[in-house]
C-alpha cells in the first residue's frame, strides 16, 4: 500500500531561484545536517539534472541508510521528480511542483512511498514513517524558501 503527503512552501524567491535550491546537492546537505546526510556517489555537489543519480548515506532513528535517488522527470522552472532505484523503501517518489506567485513562489512536494516488509511495513508507514517524513520535508522547504 502506498503512503502520500504534500507539503507547500510559500517563498519570496522567484520560481526559477527556487527551483534551483531545491534540486542543489549543497543546500540539501546543509538542510540535513542533523541526520549527518551526505552525498557519495553519482552527483555529489550543485545542482542535479535530468536523469542524473545521487546516492545519499545518513542515520536516521539511528539506523545508517544509503538511497540512490534518479531523477526521472525535469521541466525547468515547473516540475522535477525523483524517485528511489536502490534503498530502504519498497518504493519511494517525491514530486516538486513550484509555481510564481505575486509575492514570489509556492513549492508543492507530492511523496509517495511504500515501505518493505510487508504488514509490518504498512504499520510502520502509518504510525511513524508518514510523519517523521512529511516534518523533515517541511523542515526542508522551510530551509530552501529563505533568503542566503
Amino acid at each position: 500500500m502506498t503512503v502520500s503527503f504534500v507539503c507547500r512552501t510559500e517563498s519570496t524567491l522567484p520560481v526559477e531561484q527556487l527551483f534551483d535550491r531545491a534540486r542543489s546537492i549543497d543546500l540539501h546537505l546543509d538542510s540535513q545536517q542533523d541526520a549527518g546526510e551526505r552525498a557519495v556517489a553519482g552527483v555529489t555537489n550543485g545542482l542535479i539534472g535530468e536523469d542524473q543519480e545521487v546516492t545519499w548515506r545518513a542515520k536516521h532513528f539511528g539506523i545508517p541508510l544509503t538511497m540512490t535517488s534518479r531523477v526521472t522527470h525535469f521541466d525547468f522552472p515547473r516540475s522535477f521528480t525523483d524517485e528511489q532505484v536502490k534503498g530502504p523503501f519498497k518504493a519511494f517518489k517525491h514530486v516538486h511542483e513550484f509555481q510564481p506567485t505575486a509575492a514570489g513562489s509556492i513549492m508543492t512536494d507530492r511523496v509517495q512511498f511504500t515501505a518493505p516488509l510487508g504488514v509490518l511495513g504498512r504499520a510502520v508507514e502509518h504510525l511513524i514513517l508518514r510523519r517523521y517524513l512529511e516534518r523533515l520535508i517541511t523542515r526542508r522547504g522551510t530551509f530552501l524558501a529563505q533568503h542566503r
